[in-house]
C-alpha cells in the first residue's frame, strides 16, 4: 500500500485526500487496522537486529590464511612426533585470536546493552486517543503529534504545523534546522530519526522500516565490506610464505631421499621442522598484541575501538575524510559580530536585534539563542551594562515564515511604539526605503554599498541576519503588511566557529602527512570560512553540482586535486571515499549521521562518536567518546607503531630466519649428517621466538611515524634476497669452522650450530628493526632484555643434563665457543653495513 507512493506526489495532496489514500483518519488507525498493518509491513525497524553469538563470532576469526598454515604445520608438527612444538603454535594461534574475539565481543555487547537502554516513543493517535507508544509499533497511516524535542518515527507528511523547525543533519549534513510548512509540498515531508527543534505539528506515516530514507541506507549496508588493505596485505604475504615453505619442504625431501637414500620419516620430520621455522607463527600475537595495547591507551583516551585491525589501517591513513561540524567546528551557532550597514561595530544593531529576539513567544530558533548568548557575554567580557531592555514591553509579534523569510515584534515603551524586524537581507532590503539613525533615504548608492558588505560577510562564510526598525502607531495587532517602509540598521553576522583545539590537531596531521579533505552537505562559503580559520590549505573546492555526472575514472581524477567537497549527498560522499580507494589511498572517514553509514563502511577506518545515530556507530570501527580530531592523529600514531613492530618481526624472520632455514637443506646435502635435528630447530624455533614478544614495547623511531608506510611485498623480497643469503654465509663460515676446525660432527656439530643459530637469529632484530645506525638508534629495553635472556637460556642448555640429553646436546670448550662468538659479532656489524647499502640502494618501505 503506502510504500507504492511517492512522498512528494503525496505531500502534494490535501489532508483529506492524503488520508482517503493511506485508508485512514486524522483520528488515526484503530487499534485492529495497526496490528493487521503491523503484520503485513512488519515492525518499524530498517534491519533485523542480530543477537551476538560468541561461537560462530570466535570461530570466524580462523578465516585467516595465516592461521590456518599455522594449525596445518601444528598438526602435522604432532603426529611427526613433535607435541611439544605443536602445542606451542596452538596456544600462540588460540591466544591470539582469543584476545581479538574477546575484544569483538565486549564491544558488541556493550552496544546492545545500550539499545536496550533507549526506548524512544512517540505521541501516537490510535482508537481516536493520542498515547505514548514505541516508535517500533509504528506503521503506515498512523497519525502522530510532534513537539520540541521529538524524533520523527517514520518518513511522513505533516497534515499540521505551527512554527516548525526540524534538524535534518542526520541526512543532510546542514546545521541550521529547516521550517515545515504546509504551503509547499517540498517542506510538508518528514523522514525517520530526523527531530523537531521547535514548533509542534501532525503528521501521517507513509513509510516504515525498511522502506524508509533510513532504512534504505541501512540496507546497502549489508553489502559485504570492502576488502581493506591491511586484509589484503597478510593475505599476500601469507600466500607468500606458504609457498616457498611448500617449494622448500618438497625440495629438501625430494633431493635428500634421491642423492643420499635417508630414511623418509626422518627426511620428512627433519623438512617439517624447517617449515616450521619458516613460518612467522607469533605474527598473529605480534599484530593481537600491538592492536590491543593501542586499544588499551586508547581507550585511556576515550576512544572505543571496536575491530581491532582497524588500528592498523588507522596507521595507513594518509587521506582524513570528515565533515565540519563538530570535529572542526565548536557545532554551536555563535553570533560574532553585529555592524551598521557600513560594517562598522553597532551596538544599536544589537540592542534592536536582541529586542526582537527576547520578546518572541514561540521556540527560538539557534540564531535567537545566539542573539542572547552573544549579548550576555558581552556585558561579561566588557563588564558593562547588560542590553537595557526594562521599560520595553511587547505589543504583538508576526511570526516567521518561508515565504517572508523574516520575523517582526512590536514593542512599545512609554508613548513610543516600534517594529522589529529581522530576517534575510534580500527580503528586508525589498520592505527599506531608509537607513541608520538619522533615516537618511536609501539611494541607490547608498543600497549598494550596503549591499557589498552584505556580500562580504557572506563571502567570509557567516550567516547573516538583518534588521530593521519602524515607528508604527500604537494598536493592538499588527499585520505582515505593516511590513514596508522599514528603516535598515545592519547585520548580525553567525558563525559555527572553528574548533579552538582543531588548529594545533591539523598542524600535527601534516606532521604526519595525513592530509583532510572536508566532505560536508553545508555551503561552500561557510566551509572555506572554517577551513581558512584553520590554517587548512584550499587545495581546491568541488560542489555537488562540479560532481553531478562525472564517470568513474573522471571522478577518481577530480577528487585528487580537492580536499572540499560541498553541497554532498550520502551516495556522492560514499563515491568519493571510493574513488580515492581505488586511487590506491588508506581513507579514514569520520561521520556521526545516518548519511554518513555509507561512508563509514566504504572507508578503511569508520570513526564515529558516541552520541552518534545508532546505525552511525554501529557501522564504524571506531568511536570517539568526545568529538574531534585530537583521539584521530593518536589513533593514527597507534596504527603506525603497529606497523613498525610488524615490519620489525618479518624483517627478522626474512633475514636470519630465512638464512638460517635455507642454510640447512644445503648442509644436508653436503653433510653426512643432519646438520640439526628436527627438536633442535622447533626448540630454537620457539626461544627466538618467545623473544619477539618484546617487539610491541620497543622503540619506535619519530621519523618512522611521520609517513604511512605501505606494506610492500617487492621491498621485503628484496630484503629476503639480500639478507637471507648474507645470514646463510655466516652459517657456512660456521659449519666450516666446527667442521674443518674443530672436526666435529654429529651431536657436537649439531650443538654448535644450535648456538650459533639461536645467537644470530635473535640477536639480529637489534640491528634491523631500524633503518637508522644501531648506535643512534638503540633498542628498548624490553627488546634488549629479551633478545639477550633468550641467547644466554639458549647457550645454558648444552650445559643441563637431562634437557641437553632430551636434545641431544654436548657441552662444548672454551675455544669453539668463542670462535662462535666472533663469527656472531661480525655477522651483526655485517649486517648494519650491509643495512646502510641496501637502504640507500633500494629506498625504505613505500610512502604514501
Amino acid at each position: 500500500m503506502a510504500e507504492s507512493f511517492d512522498l512528494k506526489s503525496l505531500a502534494a495532496k490535501s489532508p483529506e485526500e492524503i488520508f482517503s489514500t493511506l485508508r485512514t483518519s486524522r483520528a488515526g488507525l484503530t487499534s485492529r487496522e495497526a496490528a493487521k498493518r503491523r503484520q503485513e509491513f512488519g515492525p518499524n525497524e530498517f534491519r533485523a537486529e542480530k543477537k551476538i553469538q560468541p561461537i560462530l563470532l570466535f570461530f570466524s576469526k580462523f578465516r585467516n590464511p595465516l592461521l590456518i598454515l599455522l594449525l596445518a604445520a601444528a598438526i602435522i608438527s604432532g603426529f611427526l612426533g613433535s607435541p611439544f612444538d605443536s602445542i606451542v603454535i596452538v596456544v600462540i594461534v588460540i591466544g591470539s585470536t582469543l584476545i581479538d574475539f574477546l575484544n569483538t565481543y565486549k564491544s558488541g555487547k556493550a552496544a546492545e546493552k545500550l539499545k536496550e537502554r533507549v526506548n524512544v516513543t512517540a505521541a501516537i493517535s490510535r482508537d481516536g486517543e493520542i498515547k505514548e507508544r514505541k516508535i517500533g509499533e509504528v506503521v503506515p497511516g498512523d497519525v502522530f503529534l510532534l513537539a520540541a524535542g521529538d524524533l520523527v518515527p517514520a518518513d511522513s507528511v505533516l497534515i499540521e504545523s505551527k512554527d516548525m523547525f526540524v534538524n535534518e543533519g542526520i541526512l543532510t549534513g546542514e546545521s541550521l534546522p529547516a521550517e515545515k510548512f504546509l504551503q509547499a509540498p517540498e517542506t510538508k515531508i518528514l523522514y525517520l530519526g530526523t527531530s523537531v527543534v521547535s514548533g509542534r505539528g501532525f503528521a501521517v506515516a507513509v513509510r516504515t522500516g525498511a522502506s524508509t530514507e533510513i532504512g534504505k541506507i541501512a540496507d546497502k549496508l549489508k553489502q559485504p565490506e570492502p576488502v581493506t588493505e591491511f586484509d589484503r596485505n597478510i593475505k599476500d604475504f601469507s600466500i607468500f610464505i606458504f609457498r616457498i615453505t611448500i617449494l622448500l619442504v618438497l625440495a629438501i625431501i625430494l633431493l635428500n631421499i634421491f642423492f643420499e637414500g635417508r630414511s623418509t620419516f626422518e627426511i620428512f620430520l627433519f623438512a617439517v621442522a624447517i617449515a616450521v621455522g619458516l613460518t612467522p607463527e607469533l605474527l598473529p600475537m605480534i599484530i593481537t598484541a600491538n592492536l590491543a595495547k593501542g586499544a588499551l591507551k586508547m581507550s585511556r583516551s576515550g576512544v572505543i575501538v571496536k575491530k581491532l585491525s582497524a588500528i592498523h589501517n588507522f596507521g595507513s591513513i594518509d587521506i582524513l575524510c570528515t565533515d565540519k561540524t563538530g570535529t572542526l567546528t565548536e557545532d554551536r551557532i555563535d553570533l560574532v559580530k553585529c555592524v551598521d550597514g557600513m560594517g562598522n561595530p553597532s551596538d544599536e544593531v544589537l540592542f534592536w536585534g536582541y529586542l526582537g529576539t527576547v520578546h518572541l513567544t514561540h521556540v527560538r530558533d539557534v540564531l535567537d539563542r545566539a542573539i542572547q548568548d552573544y549579548a550576555a557575554k558581552k556585558v561579561r567580557t566588557e563588564k558593562g551594562e547588560k542590553v537595557e531592555t526594562e521599560g520595553w514591553e511587547k505589543v504583538d509579534e508576526i511570526p516567521f515564515d518561508s515565504v517572508r523569510k523574516r520575523d517582526s515584534v512590536a514593542v512599545r515603551k512609554e508613548k513610543e511604539t516600534v517594529l522589529v524586524t529581522k530576517g534575510a537581507p534580500e527580503e528586508l532590503f525589498k520592505i527599506s526605503d531608509a537607513y541608520g539613525q538619522s533615516a537618511e533615504r536609501l539611494t541607490t548608492a547608498l543600497r549598494k554599498t550596503i549591499a557589498d558588505e552584505y556580500e562580504k560577510l557572506s563571502a567570509d562564510g557567516f550567516r547573516v541576519l538583518a534588521v530593521a526598525t519602524k515607528p508604527v502607531p500604537s494598536r493592538a495587532t499588527y499585520e505582515k503588511n505593516d511590513e514596508t517602509g522599514m528603516v535598515f540598521r545592519g547585520f548580525l553576522a553567525f558563525l559555527d566557529p572553528a574548533k579552538k583545539s582543531a588548529k594545533e590537531t591539523i598542524r600535527k596531521m601534516r606532521e604526519h602527512n595525513v592530509d583532510i579533505k572536508i566532505i560536508t552537505g553545508d555551503n561552500y562559503l561557510v566551509t572555506t570560512k572554517i577551513a581558512r580559520d584553520l590554517n587548512l590549505e584550499i587545495k581546491g573546492v568541488l560542489t555537488i553540482d562540479d560532481l553531478a555526472g562525472l564517470g568513474p575514472a573522471e571522478l577518481r581524477h577530480k577528487v585528487e586535486s580537492a580536499n572540499i567537497f560541498t553541497r554532498v549527498t550520502p551516495e556522492l560522499k560514499q563515491a568519493i571515499i571510493r574513488a580515492l580507494r581505488e586511487n590506491g589511498h588508506v581513507v579514514g572517514y569520520l561521520g556521526d549521521g545516518v548519511n554518513d553509514a555509507l561512508s563509514l563502511k566504504e572507508a578503511d577506518v569508520g570513526i564515529s562518536v558516541n552520541n552518534a545515530v545508532d546505525i552511525a556507530k554501529d557501522t564504524a570501527d571506531i568511536i570517539l567518546l568526545r568529538k574531534g580530531l585530537r583521539p584521530v592523529i593518536e589513533g593514527v600514531v597507534e596504527g603506525r607503531k603497529t606497523f613498525a613492530s610488524m615490519f620489525k618481526y618479518l624483517m627478522m624472520a626474512l633475514s636470519s630466519n630465512f638464512g638460517n632455514m635455507f642454510s640447512m637443506p644445503i648442509a644436508s646435502l653436503v653433510l653426512p649428517f643432519l646438520p640439526m635435528t628436527a627438536s633442535q630447530i622447533l626448540l630454537n624455533n620457539f626461544l627466538y621466538d618467545s623473544s619477539q614478544l618484546a617487539i610491541p614495547f620497543d622503540n619506535v623511531d619519530a621519523s618512522f611515524l611521520k609517513r604511512a608506510k605501505k606494506f610492500d611485498l617487492n621491498f621485503m623480497k628484496k630484503f629476503m634476497i639480500i639478507f637471507g643469503p648474507l645470514s646463510s654465509c655466516f652459517d657456512f663460515a660456521t659449519f666450516a669452522v666446527l667442521s674443518w676446525g674443530f672436526g666435529f660432527t654429529g651431536h657436537a656439530f649439531q650443538t654448535g650450530w644450535f648456538l650459533e643459530s639461536i645467537a644470530t637469529q635473535t640477536l639480529v632484530v637489534n640491528v634491523i628493526r631500524s633503518r637508522e645506525s644501531f648506535f643512534t638508534s638503540l633498542p628498548g629495553k624490553a627488546l634488549a632484555a629479551a633478545t639477550v635472556g633468550v641467547v644466554l637460556i639458549g647457550w645454558i642448555l648444552p650445559a643441563t643434563g637431562g634437557f641437553a640429553v632430551l636434545f641431544g646436546f654436548i657441552r662444548l670448550g672454551a675455544a669453539p665457543l668463542l670462535a662462535i662468538i666472533a663469527i656472531v659479532f661480525v655477522y651483526l656489524f655485517a649486517v648494519e653495513f650491509v643495512k646502510k647499502w641496501f637502504y640507500a640502494k633500494y629506498g625504505g618501505l613505500i610512502e604514501r
